[in-house]
């Protein structure tokens, strides 16, 4: 495809192939290279960057990033999709994987070694298990993720909205929100039935990466969101740590009837001082 694909291109493609949008993986590709291009803009997307790109789908968004110079690591889990872009994208900066992305959530990358960023056309099912599972170890200095309205709410939720929760906590530990950016349902084929929204992440200057032990903590306590912190912690076994920053809390003036979703995040990144 030479040209960023439309609607009719991508399902002369996907025919020619012998292909077709799978529900069960959330398949929606994108047809508007404008929203393509606004994905590179709001990673700041410069000539020899890395790049991780989940679910590349036809490849369109892969070939703009390849043109604009990036090396990228890619994981699709589609074996058809897979193969016509290993046919079609044959490219020595280009790093292809058949593969699921909750077990390869930076696809091929070694994190390690090198400063990366993230684009990723998320299906719902996966959007907050994937970052969770990225949110560990070498963090991207950017993130550009295509969710759906719900997800992006859950991820941007701030304390004491119907949304805020665990993933609210350990991604705003990290990032902060540069931009977002409404995409409608005529960009996609096929069309979705929910909105969409294109989200822009940066790192923070001095991040908080949760450790496991946390992040289960968190979780146990947001199954019971309705409920008194106190009360939370004196049922659960969550350890001393848990109970040692619910008591400087209250000493700080936290009342012990406060629900988990009327904590402030301010106050739930203190728990990384424990550990």
């Amino acid at each position: 495809m030479e040209a960023y694909p439309t609607l009719k291109i991508v399902k002369a493609v996907l025919e020619e192939h012998g292909l077709a949008p799978k529900k069960r993986l959330g398949q929606n590709f994108l047809i508007d290279a404008n929203i393509a291009r606004k994905s590179l803009q709001l990673g700041h997307i410069e000539k020899a960057d890395t790049v991780v790109e989940i679910g590349p789908g036809l490849g369109a968004l892969t070939q703009l990033l390849l043109e604009a110079g990036c090396a990228v690591f890619a994981v699709e889990k589609d074996a058809g999709l897979f193969h016509y872009l290993e046919s079609m994208l044959k490219q020595d900066r280009l790093q292809l994987m058949h593969g699921d992305a909750m077990n390869c959530p930076l696809a091929s990358c070694d994190a390690a070694e090198r400063d990366f960023k993230i684009v990723a056309n998320l299906p719902y099912a996966i959007s907050t298990p994937w970052l969770d599972a990225v949110l560990v170890g070498q963090l991207p200095s950017r993130m550009v993720l295509m969710l759906q309205k719900e997800a992006a709410d859950r991820f941007m939720a701030s304390a004491g909205t119907r949304y805020f929760g665990p993933i609210s906590i350990f991604l705003k530990a990290a990032y902060n929100v540069e931009a977002t950016h409404t995409v409608g349902s005529q960009c996609f084929y096929p069309k979705p039935e929910v909105g969409s929204v294109l989200l822009s992440l940066k790192l923070k200057d001095r991040p908080i990466v949760y450790p496991s032990t946390i992040k289960e903590g968190v979780r146990t306590i947001f199954r019971k969101r309705r409920k008194q912190i106190s009360s939370i912690l004196a049922k659960e076994t969550l350890g001393e740590k848990f109970q040692a920053w619910l008591d400087e809390l209250v000493t700080g003036g936290l009342s012990p009837e406060t629900r988990p979703e009327a904590i402030k995040e301010d106050d739930w990144q203190r728990l990384a001082d424990y550990y």
